[in-house]
């Protein structure tokens, strides 16, 4: 069983009603997810740290089973800034004003902007392999471009993305998930069933292309706000990628040394053995390291 432990309820924000799962005891700690997945993208260790946290971990809106809100032509109703509120109204309906949180993917860039609009209530973030966007749309390079080609895919006019991946959405996403030579090797079965899954869903497909809309629009203004007045993340934030994975090759310089123009107070930086898929490619690593940066007061381990 996925998420052992873990109750499943539905929280309806002031902009979505978001699936949302909890277990455990101690500290609050928020696990989000990136694309193409679901809160199940975390079910490898999630169990684990329910033994010392209490974890909760959602479907983004758009994403998983959550609720699929209309864009608007600015697309901002799939912001990172809409996105993060809806974690943080979340987290308040459990009775957690302050917490600690953790996000890969499209779920750290959540975070990211989480930690900028509501820095009183994340008490120390972990981004998992991405590099701010407000950077990676002003230094593209071939490199890049080429491995995360759905970037520009995913932005073109409705409805040309959605009709191409609704076609056959399953080989889609085995063809999206399958970059490297372990293939699928290392998903779990069940939960790349539950990806495929909602995936299949038109709706879902519509919101992860607005997601990425939003990304190279609206969510780019907020981004140029906060850098014209110097803002960057002030909480406790560790860094963690994959070696193999885009990130950890296809920038110079590396994911650290970017970061430093975003963030304030870096505790932790380090490159895993694995690509993008951190928690499922290297989920004891991946649970040593977020396990040890939020019981630790200083480094990460």
């Amino acid at each position: 069983m996925l998420m052992e432990g873990f109750t499943r309820t539905e929280i309806k924000t002031s902009g979505a009603r978001i699936v949302t799962v909890c277990g455990g005891n101690g500290p609050p700690v928020l696990l989000l997810h990136g694309n193409p997945f679901t809160h199940l993208s975390w079910h490898k260790f999630a169990p684990r740290l329910t033994q010392e946290f209490t974890v909760v971990a959602t479907d983004l809106r758009g994403y998983g089973d959550s609720e699929k809100v209309p864009g608007g032509d600015d697309h901002s109703g799939y912001s990172f800034r809409a996105m993060a509120l809806d974690q943080v109204e979340v987290m308040a309906h459990l009775g957690f004003g302050k917490f600690m949180a953790a996000g890969h993917d499209r779920g750290a860039r959540v975070l990211h902007r989480m930690c900028l609009d509501h820095p009183e209530k994340v008490e120390r973030a972990a981004i998992l392999d991405i590099i701010p966007q407000h950077y990676l749309y002003s230094h593209i390079n071939k490199e890049w471009a080429t491995f995360s080609w759905h970037w520009f895919f995913n932005i073109q006019p409705f409805d040309m993305p959605e009709r191409m991946m609704g076609a056959d959405p399953d080989w889609f996403i085995e063809r999206k998930l399958a970059k490297t030579k372990q293939g699928l090797s290392f998903f779990g079965k069940e939960a790349l069933a539950e990806y495929k899954r909602c995936f299949r869903n038109p709706q879902t497909i519509h919101a992860v292309c607005e997601d990425y809309r939003a990304g190279a629009s609206i969510d780019l203004v907020h981004d140029e706000a906060d850098m014209k007045v110097g803002r960057k993340i002030e909480c406790p934030l560790a860094l963690l990628w994959g070696a193999t994975g885009g990130v950890g090759r296809n920038h110079n310089p590396g994911p650290a040394e970017i970061w430093k123009n975003y963030a304030a107070n870096i505790v932790g930086a380090k490159a895993l053995p694995c690509g993008h898929y951190l928690s499922e490619e290297a989920p004891e690593e991946t649970y040593v390291e977020l396990r040890n940066f939020f019981k630790a007061s200083g480094k990460l381990s």
